[in-house]
């Protein structure tokens, strides 16, 4: 009788435990290329400091993370109609203004500069580059300062696209174009993949990096609010999140 008494308290208990280990809410969040925070890696897994820390806060509130790369326009979309709940990234983008929730605590920031050659003098943006070639990222969006000042036809700047952070320095070094517009974090690691110096630039614009909730997506409220508290009490333990 003990014997039987046991196996069933051990039934009773693991019972519930698996159930609770199954019910873990799945959460379908979206990224793009954009190494090191986030990327795809050799294996064909998501990748870098951004998707660690998004897959650690759900982790300790009880999410499990569903990740997916999209090319830029597509995660904005998914976004907008509730198909992709979660994004760490830039936060205040126009598009998403109405359609999405914002964490509360800031992850860290990136730097949006203008990249040319030590052979091409420091120009001022945006009157210098009128007539002039600049390499773009495809699929990269800016703000819309930025993106009035690349389309204006009165600047007439000629718009050079690579798919990659590498090919994009090859063809500046190559005398492609005399500029290149990306993002500071991965260029500088494409720097180190193919062993180059650092380039000059001038810095044009420091964006805010925060978890980005759309509204479309059910639960959002209370995901966001699980999540800022996972933060909260890591970052008061004196755990360092930012990412650099």
């Amino acid at each position: 009788m003990p014997r039987r008494f046991c196996l069933i308290f051990i039934a009773l208990f693991w019972l519930p435990a698996t159930h609770a280990a199954e019910a873990r809410q799945r959460i379908h969040v979206g990224y793009y290329e954009f190494p090191p925070y986030s990327y795809t890696d050799a294996q064909g897994q998501p990748s870098g400091s951004g998707l660690e820390l998004t897959t650690r806060l759900l982790d300790e509130a009880g999410y499990e993370a569903d990740f997916r790369s999209y090319p830029g326009a597509r995660l904005y979309g998914g976004l907008l109609d509730g198909s992709i709940q979660l994004w760490a990234g830039a936060s205040g983008k126009p598009e998403l203004a109405g359609h999405t929730l914002e964490g509360r605590h800031l992850l860290g920031e990136i730097t949006l500069n203008l990249y040319f050659r030590l052979d091409t003098p420091a120009p001022i943006i945006p009157d210098e580059l009128q007539g002039q070639g600049v390499i773009l990222i495809t699929g990269y969006s800016y703000w819309q300062d930025v993106n009035q000042w690349l389309e204006d036809p009165a600047r007439n700047i000629i718009h050079h696209r690579t798919r990659s952070h590498t090919s994009a320095l090859e063809m500046l070094q190559r005398r492609r174009a005399d500029y290149l517009l990306d993002y500071r974090a991965p260029v500088e690691q494409a720097m180190r993949t193919l062993g180059m110096d650092e380039l000059p630039f001038v810095e044009v614009q420091r964006l805010p990096l925060r978890l980005i909730y759309s509204r479309h997506a059910p639960g959002a409220e209370r995901l966001r609010d699980d999540l800022d508290k996972v933060y909260q009490r890591l970052q008061e333990s004196g755990e360092n999140l930012w990412l650099y």
